[in-house]
């Protein structure tokens, strides 16, 4: 687990000017690996190019240093993540013939790619991004993971190609920040992330989950190509086979990722994924393992009951920790702005504190993260679903007639997500053109950034990427793989990477692995999402180790009161980004609409909790690098 950097040039650069170069990028994000760096350079009358990274020892302490080489020098990698199935890659390269100089997963991806080419790729189960350079072919090769686990930044500027894990690696060495990205900066408002292939920043790419780059050191050109597909085939195994079967892959997955050279430990939030990991853990290990949970001093958010339950019945050694609006306000601006551009999901305030905690105690932690994604555990697919309903019983006229009075009517003034809410989200999604999913996962400004932003800065279809994968989403599979493209790479697991990276503490998630997906989407729907039950098969496949009913209590995830805290601890802040001399020059809102908007927040008028907050995160972000 580390993070990697590099450049291409088509001049020569002078070995000292290239690792000058390199240390710059490396030393900002030396926090997701400070155990170690490496640096790799070579050169020719057409080009330069620098490789590096800044590792945290998981697997092969003591030899797994990077950058590794092949035998002659012709073909070298830098790596970021995790490889769980390379002891049997490892095996089967052996039958082959081929001798290994160190014990680490690393060097398992050089040698697979040596025999087999970009190829290799898709028999990698884990979390990657990583470059190789490949001398034999005149290449740099740079590939991330499946579903997008570990990030990868890249961009093409006037003095040459860069790429890193974070943004901040690239904007270091700019000679000025990009200008502001209209495609992201609708994203954002729209999500309250953005995914890729978009950046904040115009011109600054990320590489998308699933593929890789291509880039001819010859003629300076580059190809983005896919590594592999997903896999469509149906399933005839009925539920009870299926059940099993899940089971047996699940227990698989779990034992895939304690693969380490140190101690591992789960964060266990009560809910059915954790639950399930920490279990696993539990039955796979010789020793008591540690968990970690997270509460809040706010009772309606505080779920800490449940993750004790889990902690007794497994016998963990279970850590707790109960955050308050002060703990977060200590940390706030480094949470924020380490993501490197606009991230309002304000889970990660907490997900950072429970990592902080967290890595005094161990160096890995599994997590629960993906298993909404892969067995259907949104309520936004009843939504989905419940919108054709809806929209073949009622006229589109009388909809619109009626929406002003029921969201007037279903409005709150606290921030909490109870049914009221919900019953909002879901009158506001209805959609009759067929598109309602993109407006179910608007978690921001879902209709209203025309009405936001300023009419230079706002784009009519700001989805218009995505919709080219599926522009009308009707099925759960459907839902789930838009998911898939842009919730899950954008938002859970960027707020994850960063926030633990932010504490040298690597998390791996048992559900996010390819061949769970593929079974998941083999299965029929009503496998996953059985009446009003969610993941109904990953319930029923665990049932029997939970106590009765356990598995079937509601959840209210890792929210936070951040529309409190606008109204308490960061109402001064907050009021200070909607000063009018300040709004004309920043001319990117509608002022008159975003300074009501926060005013009726913080007057209590009415509930605006994401909507401000993904302001208020926008500034944080906006204020730390421009002065308008």
């Amino acid at each position: 687990m580390c993070g990697i950097n590099g450049f291409i040039k088509s001049t020569q650069t002078t070995p000292e000017a290239a690792l000058s170069l390199l240390k710059k990028m490396n030393h900002v994000i030396i926090h997701r690996g400070p155990d170690d760096s490496g640096f790799y350079q070579d050169s020719s009358p057409s080009f330069s190019i620098g490789m590096a990274m800044q590792r945290l020892s998981i697997i092969d302490l003591s030899t797994g240093k990077q950058p590794i080489s092949n035998e002659s020098n012709s073909v070298t990698i830098v790596f970021n993540g995790e490889i769980y199935n390379y002891r049997k890659l490892r095996a089967d390269l052996e039958t082959k013939g081929f001798t290994f100089k160190t014990k680490s997963d690393t060097e398992v991806i050089l040698k697979l790619y040596e025999t087999e080419g970009e190829k290799s790729f898709e028999k990698l189960d884990g979390m990657f991004a990583f470059s190789i350079h490949d001398k034999t072919k005149n290449k740099l090769i740079i590939a991330r993971d499946f579903f997008g686990e570990k990030p990868l930044y890249y961009t093409q500027a006037d003095s040459g190609f860069y790429y890193a894990s974070e943004l901040k690696s690239i904007i270091s060495i700019l000679p000025n920040k990009p200008k502001i990205s209209k495609a992201g900066l609708n994203l954002f408002f729209k999500l309250t992330y953005i995914p890729a292939p978009f950046s904040i920043y115009e011109g600054v790419q990320k590489l998308e989950a699933n593929h890789y780059i291509s880039y001819d050191l010859t003629n300076h050109t580059y190809t983005i190509s896919e590594i592999n597909k997903i896999c469509k085939n149906r399933s005839s195994l009925s539920f009870k086979d299926a059940k099993l079967k899940l089971h047996d892959l699940m227990m698989s997955s779990i034992e895939s990722r304690t693969v380490s050279d140190v101690p591992i430990g789960t964060f266990l939030s009560g809910g059915v994924d954790s639950s399930i990991v920490s279990l696993g853990l539990s039955q796979i290990s010789n020793n008591k393992i540690d968990t970690f949970s997270i509460g809040f001093d706010k009772a309606s958010f505080d779920e800490t009951d449940k993750s004790k339950l889990v902690a007794k019945q497994i016998n963990s050694n279970h850590h707790e920790f109960i955050i308050s609006e002060n703990d977060i306000k200590a940390h706030i601006d480094a949470i924020l702005l380490n993501f490197d551009e606009p991230f309002a999901d304000s889970s990660a305030l907490p997900t950072y504190l429970v990592s902080k905690k967290t890595s005094n105690y161990v160096k890995v932690a599994l997590t629960g993260d993906g298993g909404d994604e892969v067995f259907g555990g949104y309520n936004k697919y009843y939504m989905g679903n419940l919108n054709s309903r809806y929209t073949n019983v009622v006229p589109k006229f009388l909809h619109n007639s009626a929406k002003p009075l029921l969201t007037s009517l279903l409005s709150t003034n606290d921030d909490n997500r109870g049914k009221r809410f919900k019953l909002k989200k879901l009158i506001q999604a209805i959609d009759y053109t067929g598109e309602n999913y993109w407006n179910i996962i608007s978690l921001g400004f879902e209709n209203d950034t025309q009405q936001l932003l300023n009419p230079e800065q706002a784009l009519t279809n700001p989805f218009a990427y995505y919709k080219g994968h599926i522009s009308k989403p009707k099925s759960l599979h459907n839902y789930r793989e838009v998911d898939r493209l842009v919730s899950l790479e954008g938002d859970m697991l960027v707020k994850v990477d960063r926030t633990s990276m932010m504490n040298s503490l690597e998390c791996r998630a048992p559900f996010l692995n390819k061949t769970l997906w593929d079974f998941s989407n083999s299965l029929p729907e009503s496998y996953l999402v059985k009446g009003w039950s969610k993941k109904h098969i990953l319930k029923e496949a665990f049932k029997h180790e939970f106590p009765v009913g356990f598995l079937d209590k509601s959840k209210k995830g890792f929210a936070v009161p951040v529309g409190d805290w606008l109204r308490s601890g960061l109402k001064n802040e907050l009021e200070s980004f909607i000063d009018t001399k300040l709004l004309d020059k920043q001319d990117l809102f509608n002022n008159k609409y975003i300074r009501s908007l926060v005013l009726n927040h913080i007057s209590g008028k009415e509930d605006n909790s994401y909507k401000v907050w993904t302001f208020y995160t926008f500034q944080k972000w906006y204020f730390s690098l421009y002065n308008p």
